[in-house]
């Protein structure tokens, strides 16, 4: 028995952010010009009492109504998310509650970024292969718009909310159908983007009365900082390395993948990672433009547009690799065997 990506949905908020929203913070900045710079057209924002667990709800439900499993086969959920709705419970805990599962199941939170699908599909692979579960429900959703200042034009045209769903599957095989897979952390660099409040570190929770005069105050701590020039460096070293170690490991040559969907941090970057690897268009996504960074949910959004469009098909042996914060990579391979193809 091998775990098999079987099945991808995604779902979005309402509200939609364009550039022309966005070049109004700064005079030197145009709708053309952030198209230019990021990929992106715009963005969808999740409402004030719109959290992750609503978006991956919504996902999920596309799942279970396009009939790729029903919920009493799910026997894990896993869920990646850096805005859980509280700090406890886990919010996969409460998903399972709204989405009518049954309660002989596990749930999951993992508290990972940009390189979040990649290690989710290893703990799903895992669950699977072991005997633990059969059917996992891999969630996805992040609302960093909600840890963004206003006037920050420089994250508030990257960053959009989204959730995602992926039913990873037990399948007869005679092969793998996914891995191997390569990791990297890389912790000194985490300072180049981090959120310092809203946890613990920064956070006063003693008992004991403030001194008079005294307040507990955010400050720009409490906002998303991100160091761009530092980030795109770290990817522009990283990605390339993931991109042959994985290769080395599999024994397999850059002629021998169908598709390579990467993290859609935004599309520069993304055009120098496709021109350093030397990957042709035709084999390398950009899927971004009316999403933007999603964090986690970039690659199964791809996943999923790449679907709609007909260059996804079964069989395919497809690159994953996500990566950022933390610093955070991973990679792996899939060979694409959905729902209906299951057996290799």
């Amino acid at each position: 028995m091998y775990a098999s990506l079987a099945a991808v949905e995604f779902h979005l908020p309402k509200a939609v952010v364009g550039n022309e929203e966005i070049a109004l913070l700064s005079p030197n900045w145009n709708p053309q010009k952030i198209l230019d710079k990021t990929g992106i057209a715009e963005r969808h924002v999740a409402g004030v009492n719109e959290l992750s667990s609503d978006l991956a709800f919504h996902a999920a439900e596309k799942l279970f109504a396009n009939g790729a499993c029903t919920r009493e086969e799910i026997d894990f959920v896993l869920f990646c998310t850096q805005s859980p709705d509280y700090l406890l419970p886990t919010t996969a805990c409460l998903l399972q509650d709204r989405l009518n599962l049954r309660t002989g199941i596990g749930a999951l939170d993992f508290n990972l970024g940009c390189s979040g699908y990649v290690y989710g599909l290893g703990l799903a692979q895992g669950l699977i292969e072991t005997g633990q579960a059969k059917n996992v429900l891999f969630l996805t959703g992040d609302t960093y718009t909600k840890f963004l200042r206003h006037d920050d034009i420089g994250v508030r045209s990257l960053f959009g909310d989204a959730g995602t769903a992926t039913l990873i599957r037990g399948v007869e095989s005679d092969r793998p159908l996914i891995g191997p897979y390569c990791y990297g952390t890389d912790g000194q660099g985490a300072a180049n983007l981090m959120l310092k409040r809203h946890a613990l570190r920064h956070t006063n929770l003693s008992s004991e009365p403030l001194p008079e005069g005294a307040e507990i105050s955010g400050g720009t701590d409490q906002y998303l900082f991100m160091n761009g020039p530092e980030i795109f460096s770290f990817a522009i070293d990283a990605v390339p390395k993931a991109v042959n170690e994985l290769l080395n490991r599999s024994q397999l040559q850059l002629a021998d993948i169908d598709l390579f969907v990467f993290h859609q941090a935004n599309e520069f970057m993304l055009n120098r990672l496709q021109i350093k690897l030397q990957i042709p268009a035709d084999r390398f996504v950009v899927a971004m433009r009316g999403y933007g960074n999603t964090v986690s949910s970039t690659i199964p959004i791809a996943l999923n547009v790449v679907l709609a469009e007909g260059r996804l098909k079964p069989g395919m042996r497809i690159m994953l690799v996500g990566f950022g914060v933390g610093y955070s990579w991973g990679a792996t391979l899939v060979h694409y065997a959905p729902a209906t193809h299951a057996t290799v």
